[in-house]
């Protein structure tokens, strides 16, 4: 694989799923992958001494460690790795979420094929026709379809997820920090998708399975479910500098975290 493609992890209490998430790059995956980062946003649980150890024992995978400065919120955590893209000249990065509900293998034949070069990202979709979505209640199913529908009309482009933890990323279409005010809670990936239209960004949704198990969601669906109907109606009538606008809550001057993978190399 030509390209430099970074994998980035969040991480925020997934101990029990972060290992079953590394598994998955087996040595055909690592062939495309040039480096991985896990990002923990300041766990409570033992997830950071559980990725320090499977470095430990996998020295062939290049992974690296890193520990946000504070806790910014999953929003704050993809700033932390896009800017560690551009800086460390990745062409593209992965999003992986860290709780194991997403798959790799959904991604890797639109890299093989060479489709995520024709556009400026590849986006998940969990509610498509080929889509599964074993353990996912159907509540939340209807719930976010009603939600694609409002965006795709919001955003006059066909939505059909406002949020899966599997996504890619030209680097080069992130260079500008477009997304350097957009909430850095959950509904980050929504105002993601609203700039799509107004930054004249090509994105193509691909099919993935998605899985509810042991995973513990940290969705409040009342409020997020108001908080992502007051986006997509402000956008809809807002002017083009809708994006532009400031959406966090606390305003964090730069996202910085620190490797701490040196624990186990010194």
């Amino acid at each position: 694989m030509d390209d430099k493609i970074l994998l980035f992890v969040p991480t925020y209490n997934c101990e029990k799923q972060i290992t079953r998430v590394l598994q998955q790059c087996d040595e055909e995956i690592m062939k495309i992958i040039s480096c991985i980062i896990v990002v923990n946003n300041r766990s409570t649980d033992n997830t950071e001494n559980v990725v320090l150890d499977y470095i430990k024992n996998h020295p062939e995978k290049p992974i690296k460690l890193l520990r946000n400065n504070q806790n910014y919120g999953l929003g704050g955590s993809h700033k932390v790795a896009f800017q560690y893209a551009v800086e460390n000249n990745f062409r593209y990065v992965i999003v992986l979420h860290g709780d194991d509900q997403g798959s790799l293998i959904d991604l890797i034949p639109y890299i093989k094929d060479g489709t995520y070069q024709k556009v400026d990202c590849l986006l998940g979709g969990r509610f498509m026709k080929s889509s599964k979505l074993p353990g996912y209640s159907s509540f939340r199913t209807f719930g976010n379809r009603v939600f694609n529908i409002l965006f795709s009309i919001a955003t006059k482009r066909k939505i059909y997820d406002l949020g899966a933890g599997l996504n890619m990323y030209c680097t080069e279409s992130l260079k500008n920090k477009y997304y350097f005010k957009f909430a850095d809670d959950l509904t980050f990936n929504c105002f993601m998708i609203i700039a799509l239209p107004r930054l004249r960004l090509n994105a193509r949704f691909f099919p993935i399975t998605w899985r509810e198990e042991d995973q513990v969601s940290n969705v409040k669906l009342f409020s997020q479910a108001l908080k992502t109907v007051k986006i997509v109606f402000n956008s809809l009538f807002s002017g083009k500098n809708y994006i532009r606008k400031e959406f966090r809550t606390k305003c964090f001057e730069n996202y910085n975290a620190d490797e701490i993978t040196d624990k186990i190399r010194n």
